[in-house]
């Protein structure tokens, strides 16, 4: 059965394959429509694999009232007529028994747009239970005690009998966002893996005695960093970090802005400024100081653009802010200049009133759209904003690049998300005009010949394709605390 929701009117379809010499045992497909706009829409897709590990994937399915694919990421899309196929890209190809793939897409539509009525996976209907054994499966036939797997004919074929719990997915928040179809398109984090499956490097630090470098990776995969190796590394010297590791599989690694970097006027951050603990591991954080940032050109390794939608979250601390422009995460311009309203799309934290008329002291979390943080809407004070004064915080936001976007925060020790905004988006940023760079700790006209002012502190964030659920972003959240910063 396939297990569909579509949202705000719009329907939006794709597909995924593997090789055509690996058939699929079984699989379920959840489709989204995240936005629509008059002539078009944006939608997401997960595909769970009910069968044996694949390490190719297709998807197929059908448009009935002549909707196109216009932009589609995390894979690549072919279209004949109403038949599309989405294949894998290199770095999702492989879908572990139980485990998930994810993608999403901008279509274009003529009148109606209803979604599809079903999907295959390499060939095999994605039903939301094992395939029935047919002829010399052998291979695909659930012989031993088939019972689990066999799919009875009461119709709860959207309860998945084999235990999707087992998927690679383990709860860190891009394994969260990826099964709820808005899958990871840059991670960053100086404290701890942000998926299950991560066992690579978190960052890079640069000791001042020599100038050599080390990787600082996890303790084990999907864990904390291990401090360790970086003490040991700049015992009886100085450190900075120098990078930070994209952890989503795209590249999208942020170097500091200034020489010896990717260039600029600011110097990169001290690694031992700030050390806290991740579920009783000894860390460091990414501690901004003015003439700190740290950016990307990721417009072309996935980073959403136009009016594609993203969602952002952070986890950073209310007790080292200021008022200096701008501790921001998120998108920006690809110029590193001030290119016209909605060029941006980036969390900004701290206590900056930027249009005036602010309740408080902050600090806040805003929304950087260029030209302008926002508390909400429009340039009046949001009443609905708060301070968030704890030492560890949750900043979200969410932007669907037409019409809508929200704000949410948090405590990240403790609660759920509060909503802050969420709602039409101010006037003259619809259409979005995002160009897909990454910042980090600074405004978006910053820092090829001027220094960053602001100060703030990351600890781990990522950027997401796609208009995230607000039941995705409450299961981060609760990650989050979870993860035990103390």
């Amino acid at each position: 059965m396939l297990a569909a929701t579509v949202l705000a009117g719009t329907a939006g379809v794709i597909a995924a394959t593997t090789s055509p010499a690996q058939a699929a045992a079984g699989c379920r497909v959840d489709y989204t429509v995240s936005s629509s706009w008059p002539g078009g829409f944006g939608a997401s897709v997960a595909v769970t694999n009910l069968g044996d590990s694949l390490t190719g994937w297709r998807l197929s399915w059908t448009f009935t009232a002549g909707q196109t694919v216009t932009q589609l990421w995390n894979g690549s899309v072919s279209q004949s007529g109403g038949q599309v196929t989405v294949t894998n890209a290199s770095y999702n190809a492989t879908i572990p028994a139980g485990g998930s793939a994810a993608f999403g897409f901008n279509g274009a539509t003529t009148g109606s747009n209803p979604a599809p009525a079903a999907f295959t996976l390499n060939g095999v209907a994605c039903t939301g239970a094992p395939a029935t054994p047919t002829p010399t499966g052998s291979s695909a036939t659930p012989t031993p005690t088939g019972s689990s797997a066999t799919p009875t004919p009461t119709a709860s074929s959207a309860t998945p009998t084999p235990t999707p719990s087992t998927s690679a997915p383990a709860g860190l928040p891009c394994d969260l966002y990826a099964a709820g179809g808005t899958p990871c398109v840059a991670a960053h984090s100086t404290t701890r893996a942000l998926s299950a499956g991560y066992a690579g490097a978190l960052y890079q630090v640069r000791r001042s005695s020599d100038n050599t470098t080390r990787d600082i990776g996890v303790v084990s995969r999907g864990g904390a960093a291990n401090a360790a190796t970086q003490d040991s590394f700049c015992a009886g010297t100085s450190c900075v970090i120098t990078v930070i590791y994209d952890q989503s599989g795209r590249g999208n690694n942020l170097g500091y802005q200034g020489p010896g970097g990717i260039g600029g006027a600011d110097t990169a951050a001290g690694a031992t400024r700030e050390s806290v603990a991740v579920g009783g591991n000894k860390v460091y954080s990414l501690y901004i100081n003015p003439g700190n940032s740290y950016w990307r050109n990721g417009s072309a390794t996935g980073i959403p653009t136009g009016s594609a939608p993203e969602g952002i979250y952070m986890v950073t601390s209310g007790t080292h802010v200021n008022g200096g422009c701008c501790f921001d995460y998120g998108n920006s311009e690809t110029t590193r200049r001030a290119d016209g309203a909605g060029a941006m799309d980036a969390i900004y934290f701290g206590t900056s009133c930027w249009f005036g008329g602010c309740s408080g002291s902050g600090p806040w979390i805003q929304a950087d759209l260029e030209y302008g943080l926002y508390p909400g809407g429009s340039s009046s004070w949001n009443p609905n904003q708060r301070a968030f004064t704890s030492k560890f915080v949750t900043a979200m936001l969410k932007n669907n690049g037409t019409s809508r976007f929200a704000l949410k925060g948090s405590n990240a020790q403790s609660g759920s998300l509060t909503t802050l905004w969420d709602g039409a988006l101010p006037r003259g940023y619809s259409p979005m005009r995002k160009q897909g760079a990454i910042i980090l700790g600074s405004g978006g006209d910053c820092c090829i010949d001027n220094t960053n002012q602001s100060i703030g502190t990351f600890y781990e964030g990522a950027m997401v394709a796609g208009y995230p659920s607000d039941a995705t972003e409450s299961a981060v959240q609760a990650n989050i605390v979870a993860a035990g910063y103390r």
